[in-house]
């Protein structure tokens, strides 16, 4: 017994660690604990190890320990990736161990064990397409195209040149300070993929989540198929009604199958859990990133966005402010006959994010639905208008 609870405490407990490490930045958790193991996992662990080198093996011992940072977090390298293949190919072999001696089974036939492997396949083949594709490197040799091809909305992006690269810089497009090149309609850098998420491969990316998602959704499922078919197999429930006189009901004998599952499979319960969460957090970021695309957005965009809309309010807010003095200079004797605003006229009044709508739609580069998705499966620069352009002087 005491075996169980230490598995349902280190399933919650991973639960935990994950789901904070991942999303605890998100807004719905700003204020919780969730969001307080978020900063800690990434910036106070982190910042207390840093502490306690620097006292231990002083400043030698610190800067070692920044060097390892410096090229784990600003130079390009193949840790995540490997991390990547280790985790999936540790995961298939758990599950191949533990789970393919009882496939075929009650609920799934023998051809599981084939279309598991084409699965795993698939996503290895997607995560080398977007790891090592171009992601739309912007080069002296092709920056006109990238010009003529993205125009500047003059709100987020106007005329200027990469003070690195010393080019323009095409409109949607930025650099890389990992990679150390400019890219077009930069979305971000991808540690895991060791590569840069752009206009070019945006399209595997997205690929990789869907299919990295239906391959955690699929293997949890299976997983679940399996145990429910060793019970049917193993007639548990024929068992505990007959034998042990449990009661036949839903309530009554989910407890001890449980209790038999955790004592008897919990290598699958484990793996299963993990693939369910996994599952769900690809399911967020992919939906995500799907918004972003079908609305002709990056997340390079998204802060961008942001950072004009904090501009246009500190803007009215000084506005506000010099209206307010030029009001006091003049007298106040006009703002005193004034009748107090109506409560009902102060709660209809349009709120921040009807602002953050109205800023939004001034995005020049959402041109629907179709157009949007279209630009993703077929980038711009892949285009036979694209190559046209290239032979036409500029």
């Amino acid at each position: 017994m005491a075996v169980q609870w230490v598995l349902v405490c280190h399933g919650l407990v991973t639960l935990l660690v994950v789901v904070s490490f991942l999303c605890g930045q998100w807004p719905i958790f700003q204020g919780t604990p969730i969001q307080r193991i978020h900063s800690f996992l990434t910036f106070g662990a982190y910042d207390y190890f840093l502490r306690f080198v620097g006292i231990v093996f002083g400043a030698k011992g610190t800067n070692a320990i920044l060097s390892v940072e410096y090229f784990c977090c600003d130079r390009p390298n193949p840790i995540l990736q490997v991390l990547y293949l280790a985790i999936l190919g540790g995961t298939y072999f758990l599950i191949a161990k533990s789970s393919f001696s009882y496939i075929p089974g009650y609920y799934l036939s023998g051809i599981h064990r084939y279309t598991s492997l084409l699965a795993v396949g698939v996503g290895i083949l997607l995560f080398l397409l977007t790891s090592f594709s171009d992601p739309g490197t912007v080069k002296a040799e092709n920056v006109s195209h990238y010009l003529s091809a993205y125009r500047y909305d003059n709100i987020i992006y106007s005329e200027k040149e990469c003070s690195t690269c010393k080019i323009p810089k095409p409109a949607r497009s930025k650099h890389c300070s990992v990679c150390d090149r400019c890219v077009a309609r930069f979305d971000h850098h991808c540690g895991w993929m060791n590569n840069c998420i752009g206009e070019r491969n945006t399209r595997y990316f997205m690929a990789f989540l869907l299919w990295h998602f239906l391959i955690c959704a699929y293997g949890t499922v299976a997983l679940v198929l399996v145990l429910v078919g060793r019970a049917k197999e193993l007639r548990v429930t024929y068992i505990l009604t007959v034998y042990y006189g449990v009661e036949s009901s839903f309530f009554d004998l989910a407890p001890h199958v449980v209790r038999w599952l955790l004592s008897s499979y919990n290598t699958q319960i484990l793996l299963m859990v993990f693939l369910a969460i996994v599952s769900l957090l690809l399911l967020g970021f992919f939906g995500y990133h799907a918004k972003l695309c079908l609305t002709n957005t990056t997340t390079n965009e998204t802060f961008k966005w942001q950072e004009y809309m904090n501009w246009q309010e500190k803007l009215n807010e000084a506005r506000a402010s010099a209206a307010a003095l030029k009001a006091s200079l003049n007298g106040m004797s006009s703002e005193r006959k004034k009748p107090p605003e109506s409560k009902w006229k102060a709660l209809f009044r349009k709120s921040p994010l009807q602002d953050a709508d109205l800023v939004v739609k001034k995005n020049m580069y959402d041109k629907g639905f179709i157009q949007n998705l279209s630009e993703i499966i077929f980038p711009l620069s892949t285009r036979p208008s694209f190559s046209q352009n290239k032979s036409k002087p500029h």
